[in-house]
């Protein structure tokens, strides 16, 4: 798999406080990548970045070999980049059908990912409840056809079926899918997913994710009552 969208050394301030301190992440296209980190880990400002909504202070992004630092969410988006935010990521005022028709005039596809939407329909998607709304907000992506669509917590407020459904959609986009998490999605068996995890806006792994499970599982065993380190 080859790299299609990268930070190289990144940095991000927000004033005076540094949020990613030089972070490299190279995501490949088409596949899965997943950011993980709590709260303040620096993976939403990592998916801004990638995006251009926020500007680097340092390092840069490059996009299927070319430095898109410099240029503009605008043009990014147009070139093929969907981002879905974590909040206001639909029209609130606007129908759930006008959202879609917005995505494109012919949305059968999304209904077809997300059959809960096709009642909702005539309802105002800012009346829908938050998993409804992501749903919304997914479908609209999938609606784009984008070659790179970044996604700050797919699966939130959604049932754990919905959410594996959810990531079998992603994993099967023919795209460069980043997404932001706290905690390791339901990643489809069978497909690669790379994973980057963050703290204090530093990389502290980066590897597949069954590579990432592994370690997860040793490191629950070190902390059971009673465990003690081999070696």
């Amino acid at each position: 798999m080859t790299a299609a969208l990268q930070l190289r050394h990144a940095r991000v301030r927000y004033g005076p406080l540094e949020a990613l301190h030089g972070i490299t992440v190279a995501a490949p296209g088409p596949g899965l990548t997943v950011l993980l980190g709590r709260n303040g880990s620096g993976r939403t400002t990592a998916l801004r970045a990638l995006a251009g909504t926020v500007p680097l202070s340092g390092g840069a992004v490059v996009w299927d070999g070319a430095d898109v630092t410099r240029v503009s969410a605008f043009e990014r988006a147009r070139s093929g980049l969907c981002l879905v935010p974590e909040r206001r990521a639909v029209f609130g005022s606007l129908t759930v059908r006008e959202n879609l028709e917005l995505a494109a005039p012919a949305y059968d596809g999304a209904l077809a990912a997300y059959p809960q939407l096709e009642p909702l329909l005539a309802r105002r998607a800012g009346t829908l409840s938050g998993g409804e709304q992501r749903m919304l907000a997914l479908s609209r992506a999938l609606l784009a056809r984008a070659r790179v669509v970044l996604v700050d917590e797919p699966a939130q407020g959604m049932s754990p079926t919905v959410a594996s459904r959810t990531y079998e959609l992603l994993g099967s986009l023919d795209a460069c899918v980043i997404v932001a998490e706290q905690r390791l999605p339901p990643v489809p068996q069978g497909r690669p997913a790379l994973v980057y995890e963050l703290r204090r806006g530093a990389v502290v792994f980066s590897g597949e994710a069954g590579e990432f499970r592994r370690r997860e599982a040793v490191d629950r065993t070190r902390r059971r009552p009673g465990s003690s380190p081999s070696g």
